[in-house]
């Protein structure tokens, strides 16, 4: 069925066409295993034991993450529809909404997001090289610091060590991936009862540290602070998988049935990033009993492991390192960049430009600059992300009534081209939703700088993704109200 689409080819590649139903291959347990591999990453391990460092319990610090999650997973599945309905990725898909050339806006946004986690995540796999290598050869490896890269030879060539691991499954495309994940899933399960196991024979049982309580408590140190805390950490766990939020269709497009996608994700996402949270609280408070202080980073928590276990637990690690990234931060720019100009650009050719920007980015430099701000970043990228899906979601649901011709999806004359490729209603519904976060984002990463924002602007960005999502789909709708009907009725014979 792919080939009717082609004669257009600054819309169409191989890669950007419909799946065929040969191609339809992923069942349930598909995508829940892609999920276990994609939550069960360093990223979402440290990001849930920071909200004890907030001030969170155990409990709340656990509750935030699954009802993120639980939030999140409604945009994962209606946006996912689409792609299994009509095989297409989220680039495509966006064709409908914000028109022919239009949708290159939101596909590049996704693809800039997505590249700085493929470079962040490609440093912490070197960074584990680095330690496993120390610990082989009983020190740390060491060395002079190269000039005007700021890490020594021995960091620059694990890293490059990892980058290229990485590239193997550039070359070998989405099957293998889809491989990786499920073969490396109940690893990293089994590898979350090690640690407990762990933590409970050296910390003296674990049901106390989930028991301690939280800093918000009558007289805790943040007394009465609960809800300035949680908003913000709430805003922030659902934008670290906004991202996936909108490029669901890039792997829903394989699936077999509705049901196969709407059952993985549901089993996949929300539960295990849960019991996720519950490790690394217990594993962090048990840090604090054994070493003396909280350790968020569990490449150096393995690292303090004796004998065979640190060499353990480093290479699962590293395995986990790999599968995440690759699902949640090569998939969807490798797309995003192919659908820019897909005459040019395929899939792998999508994934190479990732992969060098990886590099050319220099992500060591980037975590010294922004990891005291990763909430800053977390919230920012959803001020961005979620008005595009609440456009889409609208777009889809309520203008269109999940009804597409996906041959006009290729053709830059038909239904979908509106004024010269772009549709100004998803536009201006996207910068009037982004613009409501931009004084709260300013004083946020630079307080000195904007120290005068109002109070009400700082509230909205504490909401920055719901804001987005609501005020962008409240827009769209009222200007596209039936326009769909007219312009399906307009429509050239496809």
């Amino acid at each position: 069925m792919n080939h009717d689409y082609s004669g257009n080819t600054q819309l169409w590649n191989e890669d950007l066409a419909p799946t065929t139903a040969a191609q339809r291959t992923w069942r349930w347990y598909h995508f829940a295993a892609l999920w276990v591999g994609m939550v069960m990453c360093i990223p979402a391990y440290t990001l849930s034991a920071s909200l004890i460092d907030s001030g969170m319990s155990g409990y709340q610090a656990v509750l935030t993450v699954f009802l993120a999650n639980a939030i999140v997973l409604l945009p994962m599945l209606l946006i996912g529809h689409a792609g299994t309905k009509y095989g297409i990725p989220y680039a495509v898909l966006a064709r409908a909404s914000f028109g022919t050339m239009g949708a290159r806006l939101p596909a590049l946004m996704r693809a800039i997001v997505a590249c700085g986690w493929y470079g962040i995540q490609t440093w912490f796999g070197g960074q584990m090289i680095y330690t496993l290598m120390g610990v082989l050869v009983g020190h740390e490896l060491g060395g002079e610091k190269i000039a005007g890269l700021g890490i020594n030879g021995s960091q620059l060539l694990c890293f490059l060590a990892f980058w290229a691991i990485q590239f193997y499954y550039i070359l070998h495309g989405m099957e293998s991936i889809r491989k990786l994940e499920t073969y490396t899933a109940p690893l990293k399960i089994l590898i979350c009862f090690v640690l407990l196991y762990w933590v409970h024979s050296k910390a003296g049982g674990v049901a106390s540290l989930l028991d301690q309580p939280s800093q918000f408590i009558p007289g805790g140190k943040k007394a009465g602070q609960f809800w300035s805390v949680f908003w913000p950490s709430l805003t922030a766990m659902v934008g670290f998988w906004a991202t996936l939020a909108l490029n669901i269709p890039d792997f829903t497009r394989f699936a077999k049935t509705q049901r196969d996608q709407v059952i993985g994700q549901s089993i996949g996402l929300p539960v295990p990033m849960g019991l996720l949270a519950m490790l690394a609280v217990i594993v962090t408070a048990g840090s604090v009993v054994m070493y003396g202080k909280a350790i968020w980073d569990p490449v150096d928590l393995a690292s303090r492991m004796t004998g065979a276990a640190v060499l353990i637990a480093l290479i699962i690690l590293l395995i986990d390192t790999v599968s995440v990234n690759l699902a949640a931060n090569l998939v969807g720019p490798a797309y995003d960049f192919s659908s820019l100009a897909p005459k040019q650009i395929s899939y792998k050719m999508g994934g190479y430009i990732t992969a060098f920007i990886a590099i050319v980015m220099m992500p060591w430099k980037v975590l010294e600059s922004t990891q005291g701000y990763i909430f800053t970043w977390l919230i920012g990228y959803s001020a961005l992300l979620g008005p595009i899906a609440g456009i889409l979601i609208v777009d889809y649901y309520f203008v269109r009534k999940t009804q597409l011709d996906v041959k006009q999806l290729y053709r830059d004359d038909g239904v979908y081209s509106y004024g010269n490729g772009w549709n100004m209603a998803a536009l201006i519904a996207f910068v009037i939703a982004v613009l409501p976060n931009i004084p709260g984002f300013l004083n946020a990463a630079f307080p000195t700088a904007f120290p005068g924002v109002a109070e009400g602007f700082k509230t909205i960005y504490t909401y920055a993704w719901f804001v987005g999502v609501a005020i962008a789909a409240v827009v769209y709708g009222a200007m596209m109200k039936g326009k769909a009907a007219e312009k399906v009725q307009q429509a050239p014979q496809s």
